[in-house]
């Protein structure tokens, strides 16, 4: 959820590359199991084939450890966090946003949120996915942590796998999604506008003779805010003329957004995936500093393509290899009608688990750390509500 309801050839060198120490709250204690492409890959039904003669996909390339990790989700079907009632069980905590992945609650000057395992799309839950909201929640831990020499954020804590306590702050109402790719195919994606002979969009002037898929000259900034319940692609001058923003406050956050995304695209290239496209949310604390909020460059914010089949894909005219949930809502797609049937179908166990192993390989291909699955069958919202109190007594 949008914390404004409560309350993607190789990138530039960003100016500041050196990260800090690492985060210890991610309890990244083993090294990640070797992703490399030598290993002997092993085709699966719904990872993007590579093409003939292509390198083996970075998502093929341990099945041993796709096997044990899709395992594993199978067996915490009955354990996902789908909803959070923290309000009845934690003092002191009030529901302040309930969103598509996302559950907000108030404490006095602090934000608890907790990430669940929904999977959302067509504007209603579609099945809940095992470990994703200790995916989600960990991968913007790690990158707010590695971020912190660009842009300051509101995290004060995280006192569990799936929540991060946060400073309350007065949060800008634009999202400021950057892109280094002409695609998508949304009514907004760059791609869907381009292709219907736009050439300035959102105040960037893009290049004729562009096609799908293709990397931009140079990384831009596209806003959008709210209108009713979708986005609506805004310019700079009218942020400014309508007071969403101040000018001063929207060349600072429009230059740390710039900034964030050349350094996601230098981490996630050094790791085999290219960050295509993002988006960032920012706000204001009472002393005036303006700082990163929400999540950074996690699964459901952005997109990834595997970098090491890219450039053949492209020339061939095929889709690049990407890591994300389409194939779900294809299904949902061609077996029902998600808008206006009152009831869907389950979703597949294969498909579920498909997903929830895309999800962890992004985490340890980016963090180069192995995703530690709970080893407990505890149920999560009790496991939660116990941290979470905890922490809160603590403050």
């Amino acid at each position: 959820v949008s914390l404004r309801a409560a309350g993607r050839p190789p990138p530039r060198e960003p100016a500041q590359s050196s990260p800090p120490r690492p985060l210890t709250v991610l309890h990244t204690r083993s090294p990640r199991l070797s992703m490399s492409t030598s290993s002997r890959p092993r085709a699966t039904p719904l990872a993007a084939a590579g093409g003939s003669g292509a390198a083996p996909s970075l998502l093929a390339a341990d099945p041993g450890h796709r096997d044990s990790v899709i395992l594993a989700a199978r067996g915490a079907m009955t354990n996902c966090l789908g909803e959070t009632h923290l309000d009845l069980v934690v003092p002191g905590l009030r529901l302040a946003a309930k969103g598509q992945v996302r559950d907000v609650y108030e404490s006095g000057e602090h934000l608890v949120l907790v990430t669940t395992d929904r999977q959302s799309a067509f504007d209603r839950v579609l099945a809940s996915i095992p470990f994703k909201g200790q995916v989600l929640n960990e991968t913007s831990l790690w990158w707010f942590n590695r971020t912190s020499h660009i842009t300051p954020n509101a995290v004060v804590s995280s006192p569990d796998r799936n929540v991060t306590i946060a400073k309350r702050c007065s949060v800008f109402p634009v999202e400021f999604v950057v892109r280094g790719f002409v695609t998508g195919s949304t009514d907004t994606s760059l791609w869907t506008v381009y292709n219907k002979g736009v050439r300035n969009y959102c105040g960037n002037a893009i290049p004729d003779g562009m096609v799908k898929n293709q990397k931009l000259p140079a990384n831009i900034l596209t806003p959008t805010t709210k209108a009713a319940d979708h986005d609506v692609p805004i310019t700079p001058d009218e942020i400014v003329k309508s007071g969403l923003m101040s000018k001063d406050d929207f060349d600072e956050a429009r230059s740390k957004a710039l900034s964030l995304f050349e350094y996601g695209q230098k981490v996630a290239l050094e790791n085999g995936v290219i960050l295509v496209d993002t988006k960032y949310e920012f706000g204001k604390t009472a002393d005036g500093t303006v700082v990163l909020i929400d999540e950074v460059h996690t699964p459901d914010s952005s997109r990834y393509w595997i970098a090491n089949s890219y450039e053949e894909r492209f020339k061939s005219g095929l889709e690049p290899e990407n890591v994300d949930k389409e194939f779900l809502r294809l299904w949902f797609k061609n077996n029902c009608n998600p808008y206006e049937d009152k009831v869907l179908p389950e979703a597949p166990e294969e498909l579920v688990s498909e997903l929830a192993w895309r999800y962890i390989f992004l985490f340890e291909t980016i963090t180069n750390t192995k995703f530690e699955i709970p080893e407990t069958q505890e149920p999560i919202h009790e496991r939660i509500s116990r941290n979470v109190a905890q922490a809160l007594r603590n403050l």
